[in-house]
Parts: structure tokens; C-alpha cells; sequence
């Protein structure tokens, strides 16, 4: 995408705004001991007092170690999904512009789209779950925004082809946000290294999943430093507190996460072999996630059964391409043990 150009994309009352500047935008030296009078806080400590860091600096230092990139090309929001909301906000007018969404896909694509009056065009993946890269593109008109890939994918749990990615970063003339979610359980590596290579390309990631903090709400974009400086323009000031800050970045200090996810994909594996072995089981689909699509005979049957012995997973018959298809997270060791157990008793019943 040669000729990319992010001035045309945003919008126009975003473009020509001022953002709000917080008293802690304004005097950033926090870690000196002084005088706090210019926030209106309440001056009796008792560790929660303050307003937390608007720029999470410590913690995307952190990250960005982690990464290899730069913090100026990072923002943090509550979840993933503020992030996501960030980009309708700045790049899709109202009630004119569009999206694309590949389903079956992440459900809040089009929840955020309807929020904020935006087209939803939805284009089918095909039935091996990629994108159909033809019929993208000729769904597009000047108006279409942003492209959502969400690889690895949900529901499905593969990954999409490079070689199609390739050709809609380079012809799809808006954002393309490529949600990583579940990168870290995939062998493939992130879109996070051809960053600079491309100006649309933006790249969603979490720490909900393979850091294990799904509870501490902290998503995360990517994207260049013009991206984000347009997404800091219209974010909450404060929109990510002071005890996730925290509890995060003594959780990526901890340096856990690599061993979990160890565990995680070599029980995905036993998953899949007990999957297999299980006769109302019709297909198991290649996983890059931490979960598997399972196609059984019956999902509403077999959904039941799961609940009435205490085992919880998601039946996703709903969902184009899934019908009868059940979604089943991988858990603990003890927790797997006890889902194939139950298969070996449902398939002796």
C-alpha cells in the first residue's frame, strides 16, 4: 500500500479536534517525590488516591521489550474491545462509511458497527474458513474503512493464509486490523514485524489469553505512530486503572506465560487425540488457539450432556458454517481429563 494516505481516512471533526489534556498529560515525572495539587485528588494516600497513568508508560515499556516495537506505536485500552471502538470512532463517519467482517467471526465487530452506525458488510469465509480475497474486494467502495481479519480465528481456530492477507493489505485501501487474540498459541509468527512495511496495517492483541489476565481488561493496539496518535486523540483520559497497571506489569515481570502456554497447546494436542477417538465426533478443525471447533452429531444433545455433568463449553450452531459445531477451551490438565472421560462415557452410553 504505496499510496496510503491516513489524512483521508479519519474523520473530519476527529481530525480537526483538540483533545482533552489531563492534569497527569501535563506533568508526566511521576516517580519524583513531589506536591500533587493540580488533579483535584483527594491528598490522603492510601495507594488509590491518585489518577493513574494516562500513557501506562511502565507497562508498555514492558511490552514493548517483549514485542520488539516501540511504545509510540502501542495504545492500551479496557479490553480489546475499547480499542476496537477507538478505531470505528476515529475512522468511520456515521451513518456513510463501512466495514468488512468475515464471518463466522468475533461477535463485536458488528456490535460496534451497529453502536456506531456504521454498514456491516459481512462476507462469508469460505468453507475451510479463509477469506474469500475476491469477493472483499469487490464488496469495497470509497467509503469502506476498515477490513477485520481475526487470525487465529474465532470460532474456527485457524490461522488465515499469508498469501491473502498479503493481497488485501496491499489492495484494500483502508485499515486492515488483523485481531491476534490468540497469536501466542500459533506457530506462526505475529503481523507485529511487518509493521513498518505497512502504513494500513493495524494489529489488535490482549492480554486476556496467553498472559492469563482476562480480568484486568487490557487490549492493545498496534499500528503506526500516526494511528495512534489519532486513537490518543479521542481516548479516555484514565481509561485504564491503577491496579491493572500494576497487577499486569508484576504478571509480565513474572515471565509466566511462555510455560503456560507450553501446557496449553501440548493439552490441545491430547484434546484432539480424544476428539478423534469419539465416535459422535465428525471433525475436529486445525486449531492455532486455545480452543478447538469440534463438529459433533448433535450439538444441542451433546451440549447438554456437558452441562448435566458439570462441564461448560460453547455451542456455536449458530454461527455461519458451524452448524452442529461445539467450541471447547482448552483448560488444566484435570480439567481435560474430566471432558474425556465424559466423551468415553458418553460414547459407551
Amino acid at each position: 500500500m504505496t499510496n496510503f494516505d491516513i489524512n483521508k481516512l479519519i474523520r473530519s471533526t476527529v481530525l480537526n479536534m483538540k483533545p482533552y489534556s489531563s492534569a497527569r498529560d501535563e506533568f508526566k515525572d511521576f516517580k519524583h517525590n513531589m506536591v500533587y495539587l493540580d488533579a483535584n485528588e483527594n491528598p490522603f494516600n492510601n495507594g488509590f488516591n491518585r489518577y493513574p497513568d494516562p500513557q501506562q508508560s511502565e507497562l508498555k515499556e514492558s511490552i514493548a521489550a517483549i514485542k520488539n516495537t516501540k511504545t509510540e506505536n502501542m495504545i492500551f485500552g479496557n479490553g480489546s474491545d475499547e480499542v476496537l471502538d477507538l478505531l470505528f470512532r476515529a475512522f468511520c463517519e456515521p451513518n456513510k462509511d463501512n466495514i468488512i467482517t468475515l464471518p463466522p467471526t468475533y461477535g463485536m465487530y458488528d456490535v460496534l458497527a451497529n453502536i456506531n452506525a456504521i454498514e456491516n458488510r459481512a462476507i462469508l469465509l469460505t468453507e475451510d474458513f479463509q477469506p474469500n480475497a475476491g469477493a472483499i474486494l469487490n464488496k469495497v467502495d470509497e467509503n469502506s474503512k476498515i477490513l477485520f481479519l481475526c487470525s487465529p480465528n474465532n470460532p474456527s481456530g485457524n490461522s488465515f493464509s499469508d498469501e491473502i492477507i498479503f493481497e488485501l493489505l496491499a489492495k484494500f485501501n483502508g485499515l486492515v486490523v488483523i485481531d491476534e487474540a490468540y497469536i501466542d498459541f500459533s506457530a506462526k509468527d505475529s503481523w507485529l514485524l511487518l509493521l513498518k512495511e505497512y502504513p494500513n496495517l493495524v494489529i489488535c492483541q490482549t492480554l486476556s489469553k496467553a498472559y492469563a489476565m482476562a480480568g484486568l481488561r487490557i487490549g492493545i493496539v498496534y499500528a503506526s505512530s500516526e494511528i495512534i496518535s489519532v486513537l490518543n486523540k479521542i481516548k479516555p483520559p484514565y481509561n485504564v486503572n491503577t491496579l491493572s497497571q500494576a497487577k499486569a506489569l508484576k504478571k509480565i515481570q513474572q515471565n509466566t506465560h511462555a510455560f503456560q502456554v507450553k501446557k496449553i497447546i501440548l493439552e490441545r494436542e491430547k484434546m484432539v487425540t480424544a476428539l478423534n477417538n469419539t465416535e459422535f465426533v465428525e471433525k475436529v478443525f486445525p486449531s492455532d488457539a486455545n480452543f478447538l471447533l469440534v463438529k459433533v452429531d448433535d450439538a444441542d444433545l451433546r451440549y447438554q450432556q456437558f452441562i448435566n455433568h458439570g462441564i461448560v463449553v460453547r455451542n456455536r450452531s449458530n454461527q455461519p458454517l458451524c452448524e452442529n459445531c461445539l467450541r471447547i477451551t482448552i483448560g488444566t490438565k484435570e480439567d481435560n481429563e474430566k471432558v474425556i472421560q465424559l466423551l468415553k462415557t458418553l460414547q459407551n452410553a
